[in-house]
């Protein structure tokens, strides 16, 4: 009799989850953003969001929810009911970078989530003062190892993208070159321009309109594919194999939301990011359009990223309790 019972139940479940995404969406989504109003991230899920009401027909409420690297918004949404209705717009860093900076991460980024798709991604240009003795990578590494300890480079912060990816090369040709870090880009670029600091990663809305003016030299970009941003800018791979590095944005949901909820939402993300609109969007946020994946392909990606940039937060050193 108990069988029976627990056998009922399981069906009465699957044709619950059935009805729910057949009927899915029919109330307001919430998409939670884990970084504070204004930034690249939040611009970005507002746009996704108000594309997605539209073809969804319901409301899609940003969520902000900033703090602790953006673990505090993830935690809410991996601890949220998974029914489609509570969105997270994910990072490389949400789900790459703070899980291994944390010492004590409260998620995990492969289990406690359900990738939904990939929307873009930053590539980062390595830029220099004009005076720097260098004009690609090659010679960049070559000075930092006639001159151990004489140059520094600039980041937005331990931890970060801009300072991960300048200490992945470090390690790997044994480079002395000395970290500052600073509390964002725009706080980093004077002393760039002035010779204080030698060398720094950069996204696009700033490295750009500098490389243009000639006010820094272009060494190359973090990404193994050219960029679309600006041409003459090699990838750093060209001199250095295997180096290709961006920093993607994402959404994903709470992991067990049912396959056809999913399978919804992706269809109409890559249907969004298929038009022409939104990708001279995504450029003009400083980000090369990502070719539009399924839920499977975005998991694949997120679950191999894991464990590249926790192997680059080991090289930096960097760590938080």
């Amino acid at each position: 009799m108990r069988k029976m019972l627990r056998a009922a139940a399981l069906l009465l479940c699957v044709f619950a989850l059935s009805a729910n995404a057949q009927t899915y969406p029919n109330k307001p989504i919430r998409l939670v953003v884990p970084y504070p109003p204004g930034a690249l991230t939040d611009l970005l899920g507002r746009a996704i969001g108000e594309r997605l009401a539209a073809v969804l027909k319901q409301p899609v409420v940003v969520d902000n929810r900033p703090g602790a690297g953006t673990l505090v918004g993830a935690e809410a949404v991996a601890k949220s009911p998974a029914d489609g209705y509570t969105l997270l717009m994910a990072t490389s860093t949400t789900l790459g970078i703070s899980p291994a900076l944390y010492r004590k991460s409260p998620i995990d980024p492969v289990k406690d989530f359900a990738p939904v798709a990939q929307v873009g991604a930053v590539t980062f240009f390595l830029i220099a003062n004009p005076s720097f003795p260098a004009k690609n990578v090659k010679e960049m590494i070559a000075a930092a190892r006639a001159n151990p300890g004489k140059f520094n480079y600039a980041s937005v912060g331990n931890g970060s993208p801009h300072q991960l990816f300048m200490e992945v090369l470090k390690k790997e040709f044994g480079l002395d070159i000395q970290h500052i870090p600073y509390k964002g880009t725009l706080a980093a670029l004077p002393d760039l321009l002035t010779g204080k600091v030698q060398l720094m990663f950069s996204d696009a809305t700033v490295a750009v309109p500098n490389i243009q003016s000639g006010r820094v030299v272009a060494l190359g970009t973090s990404s193994a594919k050219p960029t679309t941003l600006i041409a003459g800018v090699p990838p750093i791979a060209d001199s250095v194999p295997g180096f290709d590095w961006q920093a993607w944005q994402g959404v994903v949901a709470p992991a067990g939301t049912p396959p056809a909820i999913l399978a919804t939402l992706g269809a109409e993300l890559q249907r969004i990011q298929s038009t022409p609109e939104f990708r001279a969007l995504l450029v003009k946020f400083g980000m090369d359009p990502s070719t539009p994946n399924t839920p499977e392909q975005f998991a694949a990606i997120v679950k191999s990223d894991v464990g590249r940039w926790a192997k680059a937060v080991a090289a930096s050193g960097a760590a938080v309790d």
